[in-house]
């Protein structure tokens, strides 16, 4: 071979290479995109204690009890770097680990499941290529109380209400809408906290997005239902609200939703955007059975009745909720509740939390607060509950702020109650599955000895005969 030859070789071999290259680094952009429509990051890196990007830890509250993000980095011993792109496959659509042992659905992978295996191998290339090992074990590990413990029952439940099937385009729609309906349905698995779940914690999707509990928060209707729903939401209101968290005069973003803006939706491209509000605005409007809200109109300004000598709380004795109110909130959200000029403190009008049907956000944001962090900017309230650096909050305190907020600013023919609030700070109202679970094990137990009667009544009768 001369050199001309050899130089030409060398130059190809050169060019293939980089090409390759960059069409690996093309796979982990795009798998990484996914990783973030997917939110991975919000449940498998513990924020809360400064750990490391996708190393496990965070804690998940479930009706059934804690469950903890395991370690998705690359690490072989601690985390799913020993797993082949089939094994990824089954954790993602089936919920099936390497080891064979079952997650709970609170690994959305009764959404995954709708990903492409083309939209699979992207995430597994990022993962395996774009991630930095974590070679650390998770600080918590899930364990669940008797009978939720027993994995292999996941396995029934699985061949119940596993759908697992990938999305097919709907060829009456066009791009946009089909879009966003793999985005909704798929990887952002909007589902998995706005529809409602039946007796054994599957989601029951013929209310899909009509709202659900979320432990103590609600995660609302966004179905096009005008009254309880996004149907009177322009799809640029939805395109703000997913990107910033906020839309003036509707809604501002917290809990769980804040985690969600925070860390996937303000990342997603305007064009993925448009696509899931064009989807949304799509959905069958589904209401409930409530009363529609019944809105304050005029502006209450506690001042004219709190200051001065002549006013009973004179002395800072905080004894009612618009005493409570005027202490606690009027320093950012105004004594009228109007809010701060930019609305950076939002009105306490025409707000998703304070004219909704269901109180439990408004209870959840005075013993949580907000903490977001979007484009750069840190939204910060306080928080009244356990911890607060301000001072805690007892459950009638802050059912009397709930109270005064709704009759002056908000829903009117709304009522906290302190068993409202104490429900909401210990996690909100637990399900049917969840309420038996204590009687489980002596119900089994009972069962298992009046069996073993009949048995033994049985032989006896034969034994006589």
């Amino acid at each position: 071979m001369n050199k001309v030859t050899h130089s030409l070789a060398a130059a190809l071999l050169l060019g293939c290479g980089l090409a390759a290259h960059a069409r690996d680094g093309d796979l982990i952009a795009k798998g990484q995109a996914l990783a973030i429509a997917s939110d991975c990051m919000a449940c498998h890196t513990n924020a809360q204690q400064q750990g490391k990007p996708f190393a496990g830890g965070y804690g998940i509250a479930s009706p059934m009890g804690t469950i903890y993000a395991t370690n998705i980095t690359p690490s072989v011993k601690y985390g799913i770097g020993g797993y082949s792109e089939a094994e990824f496959a089954d954790v993602l659509r089936s919920g099936i680990r390497k080891d064979g042992s079952h997650l709970y659905p609170a690994m959305p992978y009764t959404a995954y499941t709708r990903l492409s295996d083309d939209e699979i191998h992207a995430l597994y290339t990022y993962f395996m290529h774009g991630v930095a090992p974590v070679d650390e074990p998770a600080e918590h590990y899930t364990d669940l109380p008797f009978p939720f413990n027993i994995r292999l029952s996941m396995a029934v439940w699985n061949m119940l209400y596993l759908d697992n099937r990938r999305y097919v385009a709907d060829p009456t729609k066009d791009d946009a809408w089909n879009e966003g309906a793999a985005l909704v349905q798929g990887p952002a698995h909007c589902g998995t906290c706005h529809t409602p779940r039946n007796v054994l914690m599957a989601e029951d999707n013929s209310r899909f997005l009509m709202g659900a509990s979320l432990g103590g928060w609600y995660a609302p209707n966004i179905t096009a239902d005008r009254q309880e729903g996004i149907g009177s939401w322009s799809e640029q209101e939805l395109m703000d609200y997913l990107k910033t968290g906020r839309v003036e005069g509707r809604a501002q973003a917290a809990g769980p939703m804040a985690e969600a803006v925070e860390h996937s939706f303000q990342y997603l491209t305007d064009r993925q955007l448009r696509a899931i509000a064009i989807y949304l605005k799509s959905v069958p409007a589904q209401g409930d059975d409530r009363q529609s809200a019944s809105l304050s109109l005029a502006h209450y300004n506690v001042e004219r009745n709190l200051r001065g000598v002549n006013s009973p709380n004179a002395n800072h004795t905080l004894n009612s909720g618009e005493a409570l109110y005027s202490g606690y909130c009027a320093s950012c959200h105004q004594p009228d509740g109007s809010g701060s000029l930019n609305q950076a403190y939002p009105s306490l009008f025409n707000n998703s939390t304070t004219a909704a049907s269901n109180p439990s956000n408004l209870i959840a944001v005075i013993l949580q607060g907000v903490d977001r962090r979007v484009d750069g900017k840190h939204v910060l309230m306080p928080s009244f509950g356990a911890g607060s650096y301000i001072g805690e909050l007892t459950d009638k305190q802050v059912a009397d702020i709930a109270n005064f907020v709704l009759q002056k600013y908000g829903n009117s023919r709304l009522s906290v109650t302190e068993a409202d609030v104490s429900e909401v700070r210990a996690g909100g109202p637990k399900p049917l599955l969840a309420r038996a679970q204590p009687m489980i094990l002596p119900g089994m137990a009972g069962g298992a000895i009046v069996v073993i009667l009949l048995i033994l009544f049985w032989l006896r009768r034969r034994k006589a005969r």
